[in-house]
């Protein structure tokens, strides 16, 4: 299979180990054996560490061996690289590559092997030397490989970032390498040190004095927010693009070059920078490793309840996962499942449920649902590192099948067989776009309670328009003219630029409508606190004026977000909020804060008492709709009927309505000739219902299920925590 014809087909791979040096007659089996049950892909992650023990003498030998192998099968290859696993001799060679810590401390901690973390933090390739030497030894590896056709794709990165913090101890990186790039990109940011000075209202004296804080304790300070927004965006985002670029530049096939993070920071805008230094960025995804967030519904029972840690799954794991990193990608991208859960989750001696087939099921046509595009499993055959104890895995430690992996074949095969819709980006377009911005998700990271806050209110308007049958993208505010929505959500928008609230206005001026949380622009861009406490464009946008800002108490008595008390009459009692006007009859909690307003130009649509708690303003062409309080929280967290109603009736002003009225989750894959209706049933009992298929002759099940048609309605049953794809053409 060479790289032209790989694209044409749905890519369903597994890695095929993770340790560098297995049995490679154990592997060119599995190999066999893969090919004979329907895959068309595996992994092989190289290892820099092995690959070039000694300075200049590489051994790509078994990675050669392999993939001539796969290309007698018919398969293709995936190729990830191991670049934080650097060998020995990098570090004796360029001693001053290591990271440094907050402290000041050199880390010393050098990856014998992929765990823990693929070699993570790895060296620093803001140091010259390290970063040439790394371009030297991509160059030599993608010069042998290359020339094999079968060689599908690239991957630059494993689950990017260092994860220092949780590693080593530390964030990083505080040498002087990254520090002068550091204050590089702020010259290019802010021209020269006065500009900088007056935005960050500081009196520097010379660059050499701008850096960021050593303090253990983290603050929202101007510094402090360039610095950590420049290590996640500027910094990684550079050595990504060097290492896609010293690919591009080896490859004869001029393959894709892609990336994968372990999982979205949701709420944050660093994905779209990666996207953007590579053709396109993925993610892992290991639905059973958890289940929902502590302050959700459910969470504090115990033992978790078997639908809400299922239900938690497929949406908290997979769907808003996949949403996210399709929305992140440019329009037109694949979408990856760049490492998808294959077996029990196993972390030293806690061994996780074995996946029934039914777990995969879900789980693979949820991703596709939210727009997967390729799946590749972790792993082929069961661990044999003692951290990842015989985990993970299609296979286990012996033996050819397991019920998974025949059911991930079956899946492989259905999806094989309409590439045209799987294989390929074809998620039906959506209206609604739900706002992400970098700036405010470094301030809320630096902000006691924030940053929980911030994830967790954006999360829950996923969750809330998922249930609605909305189909949702996700938008970061620096690309906001990229794309065309009808409406737009701004969730938890604590911290705001004036030129984010200017690019809003346009928006609603030009026929948008804007649905807006508590307190936009409380906090400018540099940590700076708005007099009138909201950002004065939000402000004359809305047509308001802040009147009061009270934190809420929670409904139960046992809080899940809410801080202890410091003395009397800091926390308002548990509240709902009164439908006046446009939502007159409806109500909706108030979440975490309630604010209240003085109307200039708007009108009042929400009320606590006499006070005015949510407010609409005709503006141009569209409308901006300001709600005195976190109403993301609904989708999660003490939910109710009349909470999901009264932002129903919200979307529905603006002209957004579901795209299915049932009590089924319609999601759909869309070509030129036929499209893929995917149904999940989100309840544990079966639900049936008739589905008007008006003007397509032809209707199947994916899976080969029968379907019952009467003239243009189909009869559909779906069991309890399932999804069924109808085919329509």
């Amino acid at each position: 299979m060479n790289s032209a014809t790989f694209a044409r087909v749905f890519p369903l791979g597994t890695h095929l180990c993770r340790e560098p040096m297995p049995a490679m007659a154990e592997m060119k089996r599995d190999m066999e054996n893969l090919q004979r049950h329907g895959f068309n892909l595996i992994k092989l992650q190289e290892h820099w560490a092995i690959d070039e023990p000694i300075e200049g003498h590489y051994d790509f030998s078994r990675y050669e061996e392999l993939i001539a192998h796969a290309a007698t099968l018919d398969l293709g290859v995936y190729l990830g690289l191991t670049c934080e696993q650097a060998p020995a001799w990098l570090w004796r060679k360029h001693p001053d590559c290591r990271m440094v810590g907050r402290d000041g401390r050199s880390l010393v901690f050098e990856a014998v092997t992929t765990l823990p973390s693929d070699g993570k933090p790895g060296p620093c390739f803001d140091h010259a030397g390290a970063l040439a030497d790394q371009r030297r030894f991509i160059t030599r590896l993608v010069e042998t490989l290359g020339r094999f056709e079968n060689l599908a794709v690239w991957n630059t990165w494993q689950e990017i970032g260092y994860w220092a913090d949780g590693l080593v101890g530390t964030d990083v990186c505080f040498c002087a390498h990254t520090l002068a790039h550091f204050r590089r990109w702020l010259r290019e940011r802010y021209g020269d040190l006065d500009a900088l000075n007056r935005a960050w209202n500081m009196r520097y004296g010379v660059w050499e004095d701008v850096a960021p804080s050593r303090a253990i304790r983290k603050e929202p300070f101007a510094v402090d927010i360039a610095w950590q927004y420049f290590m996640d965006n500027v910094q990684i985002g550079d050595v990504l693009r060097a290492r896609a670029e010293a690919i591009r530049a080896a490859d004869p096939l001029h393959r894709p070059v892609f990336a994968h993070k372990g999982g979205p920071l949701i709420g944050a805008g660093q994905d779209w920078t990666y996207a953007r230094t590579q053709d396109f960025l993925g993610s892992s995804c290991y639905p059973s490793w958890g289940s929902g967030h502590a302050w959700d519904d459910g969470k504090q029972q115990r033992p978790l309840a078997r639908e809400t840690a299922l239900l938690a799954e497929m949406w908290d794991n997979v769907a808003l996962r996949y949403d996210y990193i399709r929305s992140c990608n440019a329009p037109g991208k694949p979408v990856w499942a760049a490492e998808f859960q294959g077996g029990p989750i196993s972390t030293g001696v806690h061994k996780g449920r074995v996946p029934m087939p039914e777990d995969m099921r879900r789980w693979m046509l949820t991703a596709i649902a939210s727009g997967v595009t390729a799946i590749s499993f972790w792993v082929t055959r069961a661990e044999i590192m003692a951290s990842e104890l015989n985990g993970f895995s299609l296979l286990d430690s012996a033996g050819d099948t397991t019920p998974r992996f025949e059911e991930v074949a079956r899946i492989g095969q259905a999806l094989h067989a309409h590439a045209d819709l799987f294989a390929a980006p074809t998620a039906a377009p959506a209206q609604v776009g739900i706002l992400v911005n970098e700036w405010n998700y470094q301030l809320c990271g630096l902000m006691n309670q924030a940053g929980g806050h911030l994830m967790y209110s954006t999360r829950g308007w996923h969750r809330l328009l998922w249930e609605m049958n909305i189909p949702v993208d996700f938008v970061e505010v620096s690309h906001l003219d990229a794309r065309q929505y009808n409406t737009l959500i701004l969730p938890f928008p604590l911290s705001l630029s004036e030129d984010i609230a200017a690019a809003l206005t346009r928006f609603v001026e030009n026929g948008g409508t804007l649905i807006c949380d508590a307190a936009p622009g409380r906090i400018d861009e540099h940590a700076m606190c708005n007099r009138g406490e909201l950002s004065p464009a939000m402000a004359a946008l809305c047509g308001v004026r802040q009147h009061s800002f009270t934190m809420v108490r929670e409904p139960d008595a046992t809080p899940r977000w809410s801080p202890a008390e410091r003395t009397w009459g800091e926390f308002l009692e548990p509240a709902q909020l009164t439908g006046t006007g446009l939502l007159a009859g409806q109500q909706l909690r108030a979440n975490f804060y309630l604010e209240t307003f003085t109307c200039q130009d708007s009108e009042p649509v929400l009320r606590y008492g006499d006070a005015v708690a949510g407010t609409l303003r005709r503006a141009g062409k569209g409308q901006a709709w300001l709600l005195g309080t976190y109403a993301g929280y609904g989708g999660t967290a003490y939910r109710n009927d009349d909470s999901r109603a009264c932002l129903r009736a919200i979307l529905a002003a603006g002209g957004i309505t579901p795209n299915y009225t049932g009590h089924l989750l319609l999601r759909k894959r869309v070509s030129p000739t036929k499209e893929a209706w995917l149904f999940t049933n989100p309840t544990g009992e079966a639900i049936t219902e008739t589905i008007d298929v008006t003007g397509w002759t032809q209707v199947s099940d994916l899976l080969g299920e029968p379907v019952s048609r009467d003239g243009n309605q189909v009869t559909l049953t779906v069991a309890g925590l399932d999804v069924r794809v109808l085919i329509l053409s």
